[in-house]
């Protein structure tokens, strides 16, 4: 019997890898080897949660633009056939679309993979797995991969008649979804006329958006940058949380005077945009906008995000909008869940969001789908255009910091994950106990621990550990110009005891 590791692959519920050559000091273990075995994980799994044989069901296969994806995707494809599958390769797709595929009754699809490493480097690649119920959580990826390395349950899977992978145009049928809603939004036959959208795609796999779905409604895209697909990332990371990109997108749209500017990850889970005047609407400001949107349709809902959002985000969202804040922990699937748990137990909560531009809103599956975010953005940019007004006016009252910054901090210990936690356990401590001159600890909070100052310092750090790597990272906001850096010289200390902490 084989020994296989993929827990390394493991990447909260989504499996990531180096899938290339090329970036010294990296080997590739996410080979053919992994992905032949982690495909029948896949199709094991699928079968135990739906309870259908490997020849009644349909599996539906996407990647970006990565180099090593057309290779993972036939690999991939090939290890289900001859379980009878019926495979579907949609080719160059989006995250968001592959899910889609469960729902759009021309797919019908059981389940579906999307082959990304979203704004990783050119090397990585990775998997992420679908079902009808929506995107797989964590325990269901460590359930895969148990899976993936056991030759006893993979001997289980019995062989079946092998059918070809057909080909299926996923992504018209996904625009074409968009552009309904947008025209159902707006109300006209050419909703976008007059209207200039810059589309920075990164050159990953959100071109379509521009072509597909702003163009055919009347929308000037001409000042869109970066719509190829090239998995050498040649101009920018393709990534909204990036300085680069960013300032990419805000020099295009004012330079050609854009009514408005949407950026995305490789793989469209994400977005972000400029306002007019070439202003960044991204982090608390694309929560922000993503609130604003829904806030007449659900007043009072409440919105999770992640825990690194601003008080006045806070201040925005309930003295505002009148919705409810709950800033919860950092990670996608831990905002999607919380918000999901919280409607189970009846409180209603329309949106969860993480400030990384990751937003799922309840009347979309949950999905955290950035082409319906930036979907939804269009079509308030359209009907305030008609009334002589600008994007910028949805989130005007919102404030922001004065100062910004996050230090990442390496933890040194074989066992970081228990060294940080003692760490953060020491600091509530440390606070509660006075020894922090002007902090006091924030209540309730669900990741780190988050402390507040006011008086002659005004603001609030939140340090926490990394949910993946061996990392402690800090937070820190202030009202005052200068007033981070001495937020930080009263941590310090504390932090310097730990001789396992690089501060």
């Amino acid at each position: 019997m084989s020994n296989y590791n993929f827990d390394v692959l493991q990447n909260g519920s989504d499996i990531r890898g180096v899938a290339m050559e090329g970036v010294p000091g990296e080997s590739i273990n996410l080979d053919e080897t992994a992905v032949q075995r982690l495909a029948k994980g896949f199709l094991y799994w699928l079968t135990s949660d739906t309870k259908k044989s490997a020849s009644d069901m349909t599996i539906t296969i996407g990647r970006d633009s990565r180099l090593s994806g057309e290779s993972i995707a036939e690999t991939f494809a090939e290890s289900l056939r001859p379980y009878g599958v019926k495979i579907i390769d949609c080719g160059l797709a989006s995250t968001p679309a592959m899910f889609m595929s469960t729902v759009f009754p021309e797919f019908n699809a059981d389940g579906a993979v999307m082959i990304t490493a979203s704004h990783l480097p050119f090397n990585r690649n990775g998997l992420k797995f679908f079902s009808r119920k929506g995107g797989v959580d964590k325990g269901d990826i460590t359930d895969m991969i148990v899976f993936a390395e056991s030759d006893y349950i993979l001997n289980n899977l019995m062989p079946a008649g092998a059918k070809p992978p057909e080909q299926g145009n996923l992504m018209e049928a996904y625009s074409a979804h968009l552009r309904k809603l947008i025209l159902d939004g707006v109300g006209n036959d050419a909703p976008l006329t007059g209207l200039k959208i810059a589309v920075d795609a990164g050159n990953g796999a959100g071109g379509f958006y521009a072509t597909r779905v702003l163009e055919p409604l009347g929308a000037d895209i001409s000042a869109s940058q970066f719509l190829e697909p090239d998995g050498h990332f040649p101009n920018h990371a393709p990534n909204p949380e990036n300085e680069e990109a960013m300032i990419a997108l805000t020099k295009t749209v004012t330079a050609n005077k854009c009514d408005l500017g949407l950026i995305f990850d490789t793989d469209v889970d994400r977005s972000s945009a400029v306002d007019e005047q070439g202003r960044e609407i991204n982090r608390n400001g694309i929560v922000a906008m993503a609130a604003a949107l829904i806030a007449d349709k659900y007043p009072g809902t409440t919105v999770v995000t992640d825990s690194i959002t601003s008080d006045e985000l806070t201040e925005y969202l309930e003295g505002k909008l009148g919705l409810k804040h709950l800033r919860f922990k950092r990670g996608y699937r831990n905002v999607i869940n919380k918000s999901i748990e919280l409607n189970d137990a009846g409180t209603d909560s329309q949106l969860a969001i993480e400030t990384s531009g990751h937003a799922a809103y309840k009347d979309n599956y949950f999905l955290d789908d950035g082409a319906f975010l930036a979907t939804r953005i269009v079509i308030r940019a359209a009907l305030l255009h008609a009334q002589g007004q600008n994007i910028s006016s949805v989130i005007a009252d919102l404030v922001e910091p004065c100062e910004a910054q996050e230090k990442r901090f390496s933890v040194k210990a074989a066992d970081f994950a228990a060294y940080a936690g003692k760490v953060l356990d020491d600091l509530e401590v440390y606070v509660a106990n006075g020894k922090m001159p002007g902090a006091t600890l924030v209540k309730p909070n669900y990741e780190g621990v988050r402390v507040k100052f006011a008086g002659d310092v005004s603001g609030w750090f939140l340090l926490r550990k990394s949910l993946h790597d061996p990392l402690m990272p800090i937070n820190i906001e202030s009202n005052h110009d200068g007033d981070c850096e001495k937020i930080f010289a009263l941590v310090k200390p504390f932090l310097s005891q730990y001789d396992e902490l690089d501060v």
